[in-house]
């Protein structure tokens, strides 16, 4: 089998995985896994001195695994068995995008808050926010889950497939590492400032590309040109260089406001304002930022597909 269609049948696989069954939460996940890891190696080198050394030490580590293992994995299927890497590499592909369980659990948000009000909304909202949820009004709440689809939309979704593009499925999961890593150690407070700074650095570097390019899409796939003037008025006033961009571009899609101050784990963080219009958002908008994150999504899958058919190879593939 030509190399186009090893990459491509697993891509499309994958994807048509994710859009049917999502992220099944009684399977083992790999992300699960790569946050153990994480956790064991934080616990064991996060210490003086050197803490700044250790995180860079855990980061070419785990990178370096992660990749070098899938890489193996593949290699090791590939010569042994097509049906079994295809099915291997199709659900990976799957772990690797978070487009239906991004979309179920900000629908969950929007659902909860509507049926049984505002403090289960608080609640539900704080399962994939990093911010204090407990002093937030109705549409804090609809803007905080806005905001968190347009970002993930770029590191849950555009970027593992950027990464699939480059270097394949050991790529992709290399980035769901670096994301991880991120994810856990990448803050800025006593604990993490030093271990974690290389983590972050490395999540700011590889998600500089794929989110400007998730902005992109999005106004691609809506025609809006005040979400593509809204990218250069505010994308890079957020505080990461990336995350302003997305959110800038759904501001100027759907005409709203979003940003302000938010406290995270106990310190106010005065974010920017992207925006103008401070508007009431309607529990029915939840299904037109639906509708873009499946379009960006799907747009994504048919542009490496077709690179993929006119043979490119990626970097490292």
């Amino acid at each position: 089998m030509e190399i186009k269609y090893i990459l491509l049948i697993p891509l499309l696989a994958g994807y048509l995985l994710d859009l049917i069954i999502g992220d099944p939460q009684k399977m083992p996940h790999p992300v699960r896994f790569f946050g153990t890891l994480i956790g064991k190696a934080e616990k064991t080198l996060n210490k003086e001195p050197y803490r700044l050394w250790k995180g860079g030490l855990m980061v070419l580590v785990l990178c370096a695994a992660t990749y070098v293992f899938f890489a193996a994995a593949l290699h090791l299927l590939l010569k042994t068995s097509l049906p079994v890497y295809l099915i291997f590499c199709s659900v990976f592909v799957c772990y690797g995008l978070a487009n239906k369980s991004l979309i179920t659990e900000g629908k969950k948000v929007f659902d909860v808050l509507n049926a049984e009000g505002l403090e289960a909304g608080r609640d539900r909202l704080s399962w994939i926010v990093g911010r204090d949820t407990s002093a937030l009004n109705h549409q804090q709440i609809r803007k905080a889950v806005f905001e968190t689809m347009s970002e993930n939309l770029s590191d849950g979704v555009v970027a593992p497939l950027f990464y699939y593009l480059i270097a394949g499925l050991p790529g992709m999961m290399t980035y769901k590492m670096i994301n991880t890593m991120d994810s856990m150690v990448g803050y800025r407070n006593d604990r993490y400032e030093w271990f974690g700074k290389c983590a972050a650095r490395l999540d700011d570097i590889v998600n500089f590309i794929p989110s400007r390019l998730t902005a992109l899409l999005m106004v691609i796939v809506t025609l809006s040109y005040k979400g593509l003037k809204f990218i250069f008025l505010y994308g890079h006033l957020h505080k990461s260089p990336n995350s302003g961009y997305p959110e800038a571009a759904l501001a100027g899609i759907i005409n709203v406001r979003f940003g302000g101050p938010n406290t995270y784990h106990g310190i106010v963080v005065d974010k920017p304002f992207i925006g103008i219009n401070d508007r009431d958002i309607a529990h029915h908008e939840f299904a037109t930022i639906s509708r873009i994150n499946q379009l960006t999504c799907l747009v994504m899958v048919l542009l490496i597909s077709s690179l993929f058919l006119v043979d490119f190879k990626g970097i490292f593939i």
